[in-house]
């Protein structure tokens, strides 16, 4: 079986974090950036966890796993140090929930990557659970090549997208722009900080194409 890989928007999205420990701990801090509505269901939690409740930025329910905690759930993690809860989890999700057992991936319909955020950019890498080391070694030897320089020199693509499309009709005019937009100077204009050099060499780019 090979995974289908995607990236999820769970914006209000219900999610259900099992388990309270330093394992349900990792997987609820992956998750706070996506807005996701998440709730963690344990007797106990860290005091990592504790402190994001407090600031109100997750729900936690003080109590042993009932097969209700997940009847409404979008995604479901079963996190927990016991095989028999993180089993009862996963009967009690319907075949249509997002599931993940962390202590039994091939039961799972969902695995989570090790991933490598800026900005918008986001590189994921996964060995389909063979290896989350080898996973994590790969993420940060790309965590060099990718470096910080890169969020801002997304977000300068996307609006010098957003640019073209409003400005140029022709596609291979279009075309033909974003890939002199790729070329190492923009990258690098980015790195020193020459945010005006940079636009300007992009209007004149811009310039150029629609005369």
């Amino acid at each position: 079986m090979k995974h289908y890989p995607v990236n999820l928007n769970l914006l209000n999205k219900k999610v259900v974090i099992i388990g309270g420990g330093k394992v349900a701990e990792r997987k609820l801090f992956k998750l706070l950036e996506t807005e996701a509505d998440i709730t963690v269901v344990s007797p106990k939690v860290t005091e990592r966890i504790v402190h994001v409740v407090e600031e109100g930025r997750v729900k936690w329910k003080q109590t042993t796993f009932s097969k209700e905690d997940v009847k409404a759930a979008f995604l479901v993690i079963a996190a927990t140090n016991s095989k028999q809860v993180n089993d009862d989890v996963y009967e009690s999700c319907r075949d249509q929930q997002l599931v993940s057992l962390v202590d039994d991936p091939s039961r799972s319909n969902f695995i989570v990557p090790s991933t490598l955020h800026r900005g918008k950019l986001v590189i994921s890498v996964s060995t389909s659970a063979a290896s989350p080391g080898l996973s994590k070694k790969i993420t940060e030897k790309l965590s060099a090549q990718f470096d910080d320089a890169y969020e801002e020199y997304v977000e300068f693509l996307s609006q010098c997208r957003l640019k073209v499309l409003d400005e140029i009709d022709e596609a291979e005019q279009r075309r033909r722009i974003f890939q002199k937009l790729l070329e190492p100077e923009f990258l690098e204009l980015t790195r020193e900080k020459s945010y005006l050099k940079r636009d300007e060499l992009f209007l004149a780019l811009l310039k150029k194409e629609r005369n």
